[in-house]
């Protein structure tokens, strides 16, 4: 490994990190495409690799900071896990069986689409919704 690639590595997890604990962004949104852009992956290889990222505990510090602060809802973490499971088993398999090139078409839309709907369409959250959260995190604790 050149001390480039050491380098932009090295780059590339700080600022995925910086984002994740920030705003909870970082592997899709950093990685994935600083892995094609910089270091050549295939779109396919740079997802791997962002997903195994994951099997390490890197955001713990990030979540314990937010916790401390009282903005996670345990219950639901657990519950999001669970299905995150299964919706990564089957969109690994989905993706495994199409070409790079549609899977990394289908990444761009995806990141398009959202930045749209964030830029142009998102209402201000309805203040009930964020008292009733509140109110759970509070009884959950």
């Amino acid at each position: 490994m050149s001390i480039t690639t050491l380098l932009l590595l090295i780059i590339i997890g700080i600022a995925a990190g910086f984002l994740s604990g920030l705003v909870g962004i970082g592997g899709g949104i950093i990685m994935v495409p600083s892995l094609v852009f910089f270091l050549g992956f295939t779109q396919k290889q740079a997802q791997g690799t962002s997903l195994g990222v994951l099997i390490l505990p890197v955001v713990a510090l990030a979540v314990w900071q937010y916790h401390k602060q009282g903005h996670i809802n345990f219950n639901y973490v657990f519950l999001i896990a669970i299905a995150f499971i299964i919706g990564g088993l089957l969109g690994s398999k989905l993706a495994l069986s199409l070409t790079d090139d549609k899977v990394k078409k289908i990444f761009a839309l995806v990141m398009l689409l959202l930045s749209i709907k964030m830029l142009f369409f998102d209402k201000k959250q309805n203040e009930l919704s964020k008292d009733s959260i509140k109110i759970e995190q509070t009884q959950t604790h």
